[in-house]
């Protein structure tokens, strides 16, 4: 994989990239980097240009000043596959990614040739009114001088992780303290974006893809299947939240499928 920059609206992003052939953008969950990806780049680099940035504000991109939107970032990614000449691409976001990936495709639906949604949770007034009445931050802490809000970023976490892979809980804190003060934000503009308003305007052959042990979104599949017409959906078995980093194989094997299926 080979580490590049390229400059955008809100400043340089950086994206890692391998293979050639079709591109394949990938989009990573809050808190996470392009490094969610780095063990299934290289799987579908066998046969597509696979590219995994840093979406705007996060890992080593820089990234709006201003409160921080699903829409922002949408913008930042554009600005990304316009710096590199991209025509349309497979698009898959994961969690925060997948939220970002279906304002792209529904603004954008010439520059998404197909679509996969790993892990989305459904936004709409229902879910907006539940998280703004109660639900607790995902990720946010106060920084505290013994350095016990780093512990508080890994337990906030390790019930969506299997108990016998700290090295993925070690890679998503990684990723949390470098935005730590901004650390909920994505989170936030999830939960403020208007996907009822947007999800319709899909158009592009769409893969809603989820973990079976994924009880954060799982519930939602059906819902987004309703809102978009002709998707599918692929259950990956054992794995929750992580299913990136945790069972890439599983995530290549279904990717390869459905993407051959477009070509």
């Amino acid at each position: 994989m080979r580490h590049r920059f390229a400059e955008t609206r809100y400043g340089q992003i950086h994206y890692v990239e391998d293979g050639v052939g079709d591109p394949v953008l990938l989009l990573h969950q809050t808190p996470r980097s392009g490094d969610e990806y780095r063990d299934l780049v290289p799987m579908l680099a066998a046969t597509h240009r696979a590219i995994a940035p840093d979406t705007p504000g996060f890992g080593l991109s820089d990234g709006p000043t201003t409160r921080w939107t699903i829409e922002a970032f949408a913008a930042g990614i554009l600005d990304l596959c316009d710096a590199l000449d991209l025509g349309a691409v497979g698009l898959v976001g994961h969690h925060t990614g997948a939220v970002v990936a279906t304002e792209i495709a529904a603004t954008a639906p010439e520059r998404v040739s197909a679509l996969v949604l790993s892990g989305m949770p459904y936004v709409d007034a229902a879910r907006r009114e539940q998280v703004a009445t109660g639900r607790p931050p995902i990720d946010h802490v106060e920084r505290a001088t013994d350095g016990s809000h780093l512990q508080q970023l890994w337990d906030n976490r390790a019930p969506y992780y299997p108990a016998d892979r700290p090295d993925l809980l070690e890679r998503l804190v990684h990723d949390a303290v470098a935005v730590l003060d901004r650390v909920e934000e994505g989170h936030e503009a999830v939960n403020h974006y208007r996907m009822e308003d947007r999800i319709g305007r899909i158009t592009a052959p769409t893969l809603v893809l989820c973990g079976e042990l994924d009880t954060f979104s799982l519930p939602d599949v059906g819902k987004i299947l309703a809102a978009i017409p002709g998707a599918r959906s692929a259950l990956l078995p054992d794995t929750g939240v992580p299913a990136m980093d945790h069972r890439p194989d599983l995530v290549a094997e279904e990717l390869g499928r459905f993407l051959r299926c477009r070509a």
